[in-house]
């Protein structure tokens, strides 16, 4: 175990992460974050819906030390396309510490699969919400697809998908031989509580074993200032199945301002979430440290094959 943090805040990319207010597990994993090089180095795929700036991996380190955090997991993130360059720059940059999320498309070769996982990537993710993808029969189909490339590899799927989305899959999900990460929530409402439509499919799911969640940036599901709507839903799918739990930041935190339209002509600045934050809630919302210790070091360990 880690001594609690008594430093002071962190400033970074215009937010403040406040220090941490319990004591840190040894070999905690932050599972998503993303890594935005430079333009002229990793160019942007021209499809894109938004231009993010550059957050390095010296900045991601720096978050890393002040949260007492000794593993991440880079997520790929949209703006890039199925172009993984500088996502696996960061990962051979960071090492043992670090593993990947990627995404691929149908020109990603086998070759291409290969030095990924060597530089540590462990899975691929759908970007179904991003992409507008909420038709059943095209998700399944980009389900099936993906599954059978990585398969053989032994990675997951990552899917940021809604629930709806999730629920009109529940047969192709209960039938995939790899495992199912959603990430942040799978977009349920934290203001419709448990009790919304498809919240007790995914919960289901989650007890079976079947689908691993990742309690990540409540801020995306939350309009409250401290997010305290999505306690219920948290403590809802912990208990469902504390061994399919996952953490994760989001930092640097990209997403649409409210009422604000993207464009890819200018650079979008990064949300200000205070990460420091996001893990004391978290422990207040767990209050257990056996079942923070699945979340942020077992189940991460397992999943990633750290």
């Amino acid at each position: 175990m880690k001594t609690q943090s008594k430093s002071a805040a962190l400033e970074l990319h215009c937010a403040t992460h406040e220090p941490l207010n319990f004591t840190m597990p040894a070999l905690a994993c932050d599972c998503h974050t993303h890594v935005f090089g430079h333009a002229g180095q990793f160019p942007f795929a021209a499809d894109r819906q938004y231009t993010p700036g550059d957050a390095s991996v010296a900045e991601l380190l720096a978050l890393q030390k002040h949260l007492g955090l000794d593993r991440v997991v880079i997520v790929h993130p949209s703006p890039y396309g199925a172009d993984n360059a500088c996502t696996v720059d960061a990962l051979r940059q960071l090492g043992n510490r670090a593993r990947g999320v990627a995404v691929i498309d149908t020109a990603t070769t086998d070759a291409e699969l290969r030095d990924m996982h060597e530089a540590g990537v462990r899975g691929v993710r759908l970007n179904l919400e991003t992409t507008g993808i909420s038709d059943p029969r095209l998700a399944a189909e980009q389900l099936r697809w993906a599954s059978a490339r990585v398969a053989p590899l032994g990675w997951h799927l990552q899917m940021y998908t809604q629930l709806s989305v999730v629920v009109s899959l529940q047969a192709e999900i209960e039938a995939l031989s790899i495992p199912l990460v959603v990430d942040h929530f799978c977009r349920a409402s934290a203001a419709l509580g448990v009790d919304q439509p498809g919240f007790d499919v995914l919960l289901n799911l989650v007890r079976a074993g079947k689908v691993w969640v990742k309690l990540s940036a409540p801020h995306r599901i939350s309009n409250l200032p401290d997010c305290d709507d999505a306690k219920p839903l948290v403590q809802a799918l912990v208990a469902a199945n504390p061994d399919r739990m996952l953490w994760g930041s989001d930092w640097p935190h990209p997403g649409a301002k409210p009422g604000k339209p993207r464009r890819v002509d200018e650079i979008e600045s990064f949300n200000p979430i205070n990460d420091g934050r996001a893990l004391n809630r978290l422990n207040e919302w767990v209050g257990d440290a056996a079942t923070l210790h699945k979340i942020l070091v077992s189940n991460p360990q397992v999943l990633y094959d750290f």
